[in-house]
């Protein structure tokens, strides 16, 4: 029987189950035949079958260690691991020096993801046997398994000390060196990651392999034109491996997310559809189109994508957490928690998923914010303010709001003095993500020079996204000109109608456009427009440079009263940078710079000035500080140059959401 038994040692099962086939019709009864029998059907993919084979050998043979062992091992190619481990248990306790038993029950652990005694044994394995091949790599398995376990847990530490006790068994292993580079990414260790991407390169399809993860460090650390110039050379590598489809798609993958990242939209679908036509209705390549959807604000598009990939894959990651993003974007949040719920479900404490999480419960988190401001202006006008206010989202689309504003102001040469408190409350509904509705009404009583009252004041807007890229606002305001004290006296009302409309482009251009019509109660009317036509020169930091223009004309000149001209333009270049915060710190500046015009005076210099610095003190505490300077003559009411500076501190007062319970118990 030397021939089957080459066959068995040499993988070619099929061959082997032919040839004791042949025996066994010569020699029914022979036990090594029927055993090398079980064991190619096994092997060859028939694992049903040899379970039955093993299960009738080990009746008639029931002390036979062997044809137990081999029935053990039949349990395993058939995956019943449970039924496994109970039998590996007793053939231990028969025989513990028996290296296949200890060998499969290691494996039978790790199948039940038990990874901690499988280690256990398979160590006790490589005792029975020091340097053995076959346990040698069980064991490379099995930590690779734990690894993964332990990084889920967040335990990273003890998943790269695993790894590394790999490498010392096989030096350069891919398999083990692609998760150490995972757990760094995980961990933003971009450096360590580097090295493990570039220590890839052994051959050429692995050098493809390298560039692909190089390519991903460098969107990591936000060189985005680093890792499209990295991918490039990687797809003009992978031309010559086209008939090897897994590097080919992974490498045209990683291709057209950088031209995402570089926001090269058109040249991406172009790249996408290029896919489409070679590997027609592949979930991969849906996924980038969804992808370039969520890119270019498709958002419906992309759900489309997603809802065809959940169909033909009910667990994918991306389709899951790719439609809670797209969902989220709509302004869906409810279908927004479904999906990352399901995500989670079947990927535990995945880490974008709960910082998806995690980011969607503090939107619905109740807060309270603080803000005190210190006003003056070249009218020897001081103020000081000190507001208090509150939001609390009753459900995803609900919210409620309070504020309390104390503001006194004083002229410091004529030593005039004048405070209001106003008290506001708010109501907010989202009915969709094309409709929002928000209303705010309050009372503010004033004590003046020779005047005390009480007015109440308001606002209602509708926000909506009338089309892709696009925002437009329209509403009411009511407030009270309160910027002095001898506006505060003289009790002037200002009902406000306003327009206001947004638009982004794909191409970083963008402008913002407001209209506001005022009517006063001291029978006096504005009109003002404004327009900012700007660019965004970066996108981290955000970097935006522009024009800005502006007009106001007023019914009636007062100009002892308030600054109310009949002509009034400023034109202004300006430059624009906000911080994406990443750690603890966030920043921003303003600044601007040009002319205005007032009735038919010659032009006057303008600028601005504002700077914002912030700070991160826990999830749920934040600081503010600001200052800011202007010259031009609309920015108060009075037309004086003025100064302010402030602080806002933020407390998220409560750790969830009030409906944290209901949207569990929805999903679970």
């Amino acid at each position: 029987m030397q021939k089957g038994f080459t066959y068995l040692e040499t993988g070619k099962y099929e061959k082997a189950v032919l040839f004791f086939e042949d025996i066994l019709k010569a020699y029914p009864t022979n036990k090594t035949a029927q055993l090398c029998f079980g064991r190619a059907i096994g092997l060859s993919g028939n694992s049903k079958k040899a379970v039955a084979i093993f299960t009738d050998l080990k009746q008639t043979y029931p002390l036979d260690f062997e044809i137990k062992l081999n029935y053990a091992e039949s349990l395993l190619w058939n995956k019943q691991y449970a039924k496994a481990e109970g039998f590996y248990k007793t053939l231990i306790k028969e025989d513990n020096t028996s290296f296949p038993a200890t060998l499969g029950y290691a494996n039978t652990l790790s199948n039940l993801k038990k990874y901690k005694q499988a280690l256990t044994q398979v160590n006790t394995a490589l005792q029975l046997q020091n340097g053995n091949k076959n346990a040698l790599i069980s064991r490379k398995y099995i930590r690779l398994g734990y690894a993964n376990q332990l990084s889920q847990n967040k335990a990273y530490k003890e998943a790269l000390d695993l790894l590394t006790l790999n490498l010392k068994d096989f030096p350069n292993d891919k398999d083990t060196k692609l998760n150490q580079a995972t757990i760094y990414l995980i961990t933003h260790d971009l450096l360590n990651a580097e090295k493990v991407y570039a220590s890839l390169a052994t051959s050429p399809i692995d050098s493809i392999v390298s560039l692909n993860g190089l390519s991903l460090v460098a969107h990591k650390a936000f060189k985005e034109k680093k890792a499209l110039q990295i991918s490039t050379k990687a797809v003009a590598k992978v031309e010559n491996h086209q008939s090897n489809s897994d590097i080919y798609l992974s490498t045209k993958e990683r291709y057209i997310q950088a031209l995402l990242w570089n926001r090269k939209y058109k040249l991406a679908a172009a790249e996408i559809n290029k896919l489409e036509k070679q590997y027609p209705d592949t979930i991969r390549v849906q996924s980038l189109e969804a992808t370039h959807g969520m890119y270019t604000s498709h958002f419906k598009k992309s759900i489309q994508n997603y809802t065809t990939i959940l169909k033909k894959q009910p667990n994918s990651f991306d389709g899951n957490l790719g439609m809670a993003n797209a969902y989220r974007a709509t302004g869906n949040n409810l279908k927004s928690y479904e999906y990352i719920f399901k995500t989670l479900d079947y990927y535990k404490q995945q880490p974008d998923a709960e910082k998806l999480l995690k980011t969607l419960k503090q939107s619905h988190t109740p807060w309270v914010q603080q803000k005190t401001a210190f006003t003056f202006d070249n009218g020897n006008n001081e103020s000081i303010s000190a507001e208090l206010r509150t939001k609390i989202p009753l459900s995803t689309k609900t919210t409620i709001s309070a504020g309390y504003i104390h503001r006194t102001t004083e002229n410091t040469t004529s030593k005039v003095k004048a405070a209001t408190n106003e008290l506001t409350t708010g109501f907010t509904y989202k009915f969709n993500g094309m409709f929002t509705l928000i209303s705010k009404i309050g009372a503010s009583k004033s004590d003046a020079i020779t005047n005390d009252y009480t007015q109440w004041t308001g606002e209602i807007k509708l926000k909506t996204k009338p089309f892709k890229l696009q925002n437009l606002e329209a509403g009411y305001q009511r407030e009270l000109q309160n910027f002095n004290t001898d506006l505060i006296d003289r009790e002037i009302v200002m009902n406000n109608y306003f327009l206001n409309y947004n638009l982004n482009t794909n191409f970083n251009l963008g402008w913002y456009t407001q209209y506001m019509f005022t009517n006063q109660t001291d029978n006096n009317t504005r009109n003002l427009v404004f327009t900012s036509l700007y660019y965004k020169l970066f996108h981290r930091p955000i970097v935006k440079a522009g024009v800005n223009y502006q007009t106001i004309s007023f019914k009636n000149q007062v100009p002892t009263i308030y600054f109310s001209p009949k002509k009034f333009h400023v034109v202004e270049v300006f430059t624009d940078l906000i911080s994406k915060q990443t750690g603890k710190l966030s920043y921003g500046a303003n600044a601007a710079a040009g002319l205005q015009f007032i009735e038919n005076d010659p032009a006057s210099e303008t600028f601005r000035l504002e700077g914002k610095l912030g700070y991160q003190f826990t999830d749920r505490f934040s600081s503010n500080t600001y200052i800011k300077h202007s010259n031009i003559a609309s920015a108060t009411a009075a037309g004086f140059q003025f100064t302010e500076f402030g602080l806002l501190l933020k407390w998220y007062f409560m750790r969830r959401p009030l409906f944290d319970k209901k949207i569990k118990e929805l999903y679970e």
